[in-house]
Order: structure tokens, then C-alpha cells, then sequence
């Protein structure tokens, strides 16, 4: 499965199509010539690890700036924490997919070495389930919108004919999605991020609560979190500074606070992702290509799909078990609420999956159905942290798995990362009395054919609760229980 990094930049589309000039008006003595009519603007017609679906698009129109190169962290990435992206992979995991990485993992010293997305390859009943590679989608304007007048070529005079007041008015019941949507854009933003340096982009965010907290992805607003800076614009044109309260980078979730909040906030209703069923509808706003306030509806896809993802920034990977959805999802979708029909959020928009290729390509990512969400559930209690410590909390079962490539399970290595012990003294795992070489193949019901799904359903938990464990030690098969440990921090 390839995937496909951001394009080259393109010139900025102007915020509005230009306006017709009006004809003077001709002398009394002189024949009065047919006036010019202009057409509608034209649509824009636009250039996707978890899954990685985009590269990370920047700038454009509408008062955003240009794409710029993401800002890289400047320094070596740290071995303990987080997982080192997929190799080969672009910005947000956007590039061509490698060979097999290497051994590594999670627990309390942090990951191994990189998981590296395979190549494609035919197996003995179809093919070997895998983590998706999707790209995170930060998004901004991916070309510019055109706009064209029309002359009229006719010279003669025309005489136009009004249609009847129909003298109806137009009702929207609230479930409906346009009663849906009237309901919850005013309570989404577009985010613009912009580092100290200039570089940045855009995304999208929504009012978590009346204090001014707003819920959107640690990749949307990565660029202004070390002394940069960073606006939310309601879909009423107000505009205000923000700052990061919390970002996780595990989670993909970040939450930032506006300054001077208004009094009239108006939080969106969470909904409960785990009730979530394929086939619901779905409902998703953000700002595609940097166009604010669209609104994309579709359906559940699948539940539970195992994503892995990178920014590109070096090591900063994230895990989920995502809500799969077709509602079309584009760069600067991230961080948005993905609403069922009654309008309560049952995800944030993260991701997608394109079929854009090539690294260093001038082809912008853009939807092809399928799309990922975190889970709310999942989302709501990242947040929650957020704004209590400002620093995320991981549940953890306290031993390194290998992220390679494979449908068998997750495999407990036989070291953790940087020398230290694969299985974490005193841990959750040891008390559990797992040891290296142990596969890792279910956790409680769901299925675990790799370490990155291990990830993603062990974050799916928070610290303390009590999960199943299935493996397989010397071609037996055993089932142990053991209580989630936690590890603060992304480092």
C-alpha cells in the first residue's frame, strides 16, 4: 500500500470570486448594449500512521499562508519513547511503504525499532492482516480556486421573466443533516498553527467546554507548541488567540484553550463511540484544503481498525483503533468532530488513506472513502487529563513487543529498547508471569495479529483496568489476567 507526501505549494486563491463590473450607462441617443453576466464561481478542484493518509498540507487562500516545510524537531529522536515512525514513510506518514522493521516495542523504557510498513505480498488464503499506514491530515488550501466571467456575445436587448413567489418557507427538522450541521458549526474552529520560525498550517477543533478548551489533534497544532502561535476562527468570523494547554503525541490528541473566551460557548454533545455500529451515519466538519465550515457525510465503515501514524517530525508516532468512515475527509479535516446523526461527536477526524504517491511528488493527498476517527471515548479522557496535568497518560502492560510486520500476534522481544529489559521488573506483564518470546494473540475479544494492534487496543484502556490476555508460549495456547499499569508523558 503506498501512500504520498504533500505536494509543492501553490499560489494562494483569492477569498472571494471578483466582482462584475457594472456597464456605464449609455447616452439617451445611443442604442443601450446587452449588459455583461457573470457565471458562478467555479468549484475548487482540489490537488492522506495510522493508515497514513496525507501528507501534511499547508497555507493556500482565505488568509492562510503558504505551504511551508513542517518544522523538524532538531534533534535525534529519543529511543525510550515514542515508536520511530514507519521507514519510508513522508510527513504524516505519507511515503512509500519499506520492507520489515525491525524488532522494538513498548513498555516501561518505551519502543524498539521502527515498524516499517511491508510491501505488498500474496499469502495462502489472501492477504496477511496489517496495520493500515494512513497519513494525518493537517491540511490547508491544495490549490487555488478559479473564477471566470462570461461574456455575453448577444448585442440585442433581453427582456427576463421573474418566476413566481412560491411564498413557502423552508423547514429543517433537527435530525436532519442540515439541521445537524446548523446546530454544531458554531461550535467548530479552524486552527492555524504557525511555528517561531513562520512554518505551520491549518486544522480544525471543537468547543469541549465553556471554559474555552477546545479538543483537536497534537498534529494540528505541533508547529505552535514551543513559542509559536496559534488563532481559532469561529465559523462567525471571530478570531482568537489560543494556546496548548496538553498535547499527547501517542494519542494524536491535543487541547488548547482560547484566550478571552466569549460567554456563550456552546460545547458539542459527546456521544459514546463503543455504542458506535457499521452502517451509522456520519457527519463530519472541518476545513478541507483550508475551505472552513464544510460539512461531509457518509457512514460507519468498520470499527476497531488498527492505524499507526507518524508527523515526520522524527519520532513522534501514534496509535489507534480507529472509527473507519467513507464521509470525505481532506487536509485540514484533522482534529474535527465526526458526528453521528443526531449530532453528538463520536470521533475526531485524524487520517486517511490515499492513493497518492511518491515521496517528493507534486500530488496532494486527497479522500478516497476512507477515512479514521479516535474514537470519542478514547478522546474524551486523553482531554480530560489534558486539562487536569497537561500531560497525557498512557495504560501500559509493562513489556517491549516487536512492531513488525505480521498476522501471527504481538511478539514480546527478547530486549527493550535501548538494552534495558523486555519485560519491565514488577510490571504489569511480569506479575502476569509473561516472558520474552511469548505471542501476544488476543486482549479480552479482540484479535491482536501485530504489536501496533497490541498498541492501539491497549490505549483503547485506561491504567488500572483489568484485561485478558491471550498467548501462545512453546505451541500452547494460555490465557493470563493482569491490571494496566500507567506511564505519564510522552518521553
Amino acid at each position: 500500500m503506498s501512500t504520498e507526501n504533500e505536494g509543492a505549494a501553490v499560489p494562494p486563491a483569492p477569498s472571494a470570486p471578483p466582482a462584475p463590473v457594472d456597464a456605464p450607462a449609455a447616452p439617451a441617443s445611443q442604442e443601450h448594449p446587452a449588459p455583461e453576466s457573470a457565471t458562478a464561481p467555479l468549484p475548487p478542484v482540489p490537488a492522506g500512521n495510522p493508515y497514513a493518509a496525507d501528507a501534511r498540507a499547508h497555507g493556500g487562500g482565505d488568509g492562510f499562508h503558504t505551504p511551508t516545510t513542517p518544522a523538524s524537531s532538531g534533534s535525534a529522536p529519543d529511543a525510550s519513547w515514542p515508536p520511530p515512525p514507519p521507514s519510508g514513510t513522508s510527513p504524516y506518514g505519507d511515503g512509500a511503504g519499506g520492507g520489515t522493521g525491525a524488532g522494538g516495542g513498548m513498555g516501561a523504557g518505551g519502543w524498539g525499532s521502527t515498524y516499517q510498513q511491508p510491501a505488498p505480498r500474496s499469502g495462502r488464503g489472501g492477504m496477511l492482516a496489517a496495520v493500515l499506514i494512513a497519513a494525518l491530515v493537517a491540511g490547508g488550501l491544495g490549490g487555488g480556486l478559479g473564477y471566470t466571467l462570461a461574456k455575453n456575445d448577444d448585442n440585442t436587448s433581453s427582456t427576463t421573466v421573474s418566476a413566481p413567489d412560491s411564498g413557502g418557507s423552508v423547514k429543517r427538522d433537527p435530525g436532519t443533516v442540515a439541521g445537524v450541521a446548523t446546530k454544531a458549526l458554531p461550535s467548530t474552529v479552524t486552527i492555524q498553527a504557525e511555528s517561531s520560525s513562520g512554518e505551520g498550517g491549518t486544522g480544525t477543533g471543537f468547543v469541549f467546554d465553556t471554559e474555552g478548551h477546545i479538543v483537536t489533534n497534537n498534529h494540528v497544532v505541533a508547529d505552535a507548541v514551543d513559542g509559536g502561535k496559534l488563532t481559532a476562527t469561529f465559523p462567525s468570523g471571530k478570531k482568537y488567540n489560543a494556546e496548548v494547554v496538553g498535547h499527547a503525541q501517542g494519542y494524536d490528541v491535543a487541547v488548547i484553550k482560547l484566550k478571552s473566551a466569549p460567554s456563550d460557548l456552546k460545547p458539542l454533545t459527546l456521544g459514546d463511540s463503543d455504542k458506535v455500529a457499521v452502517g451509522d451515519s456520519t457527519i463530519a466538519i472541518g476545513a478541507p484544503f483550508g475551505l472552513s465550515d464544510t460539512v461531509t457525510t457518509g457512514i460507519i465503515s468498520a470499527k476497531n481498525r488498527p492505524v499507526a501514524s507518524s508527523d515526520g517530525t522524527g519520532s513522534n508516532a501514534s496509535y489507534m483503533s480507529a472509527l473507519q468512515t467513507d464521509a470525505s475527509i481532506n487536509p485540514g479535516n484533522s482534529g474535527g468532530p465526526l458526528l453521528d446523526a443526531q449530532g453528538n461527536v463520536i470521533g475526531i477526524n485524524s487520517a486517511i488513506q490515499s492513493t497518492a504517491n511518491g515521496m517528493g511528488g507534486t500530488a496532494q493527498s486527497g479522500s478516497i472513502g476512507l477515512g479514521f476517527a479516535i474514537p470519542i471515548n478514547q478522546a474524551k479522557y486523553v482531554a480530560q487529563q489534558l486539562i487536569k496535568t497537561g500531560k497525557p497518560v498512557y495504560a501500559k502492560i509493562g513489556a517491549s513487543v516487536s512492531l513488525e510486520d505480521t498476522s501471527d500476534g504481538a511478539k514480546i522481544t527478547d530486549q527493550g529498547a535501548g538494552g534495558s529489559d523486555a519485560v519491565e521488573t514488577g510490571g504489569p506483564a511480569a506479575k502476569a508471569g509473561l516472558k520474552p518470546g511469548d505471542v501476544i494473540t488476543k486482549l479480552d475479544d479482540t484479535v491482536i495479529d501485530s504489536g501496533p494492534t497490541l498498541i492501539g487496543a491497549i490505549w483503547t484502556h485506561k491504567p488500572g483496568d483489568k484485561v485478558t490476555i491471550t498467548y501462545e508460549r512453546d505451541g500452547r495456547t494460555r490465557t493470563v489476567d493482569l491490571t494496566l499499569g500507567a506511564r505519564t508523558g510522552d518521553s
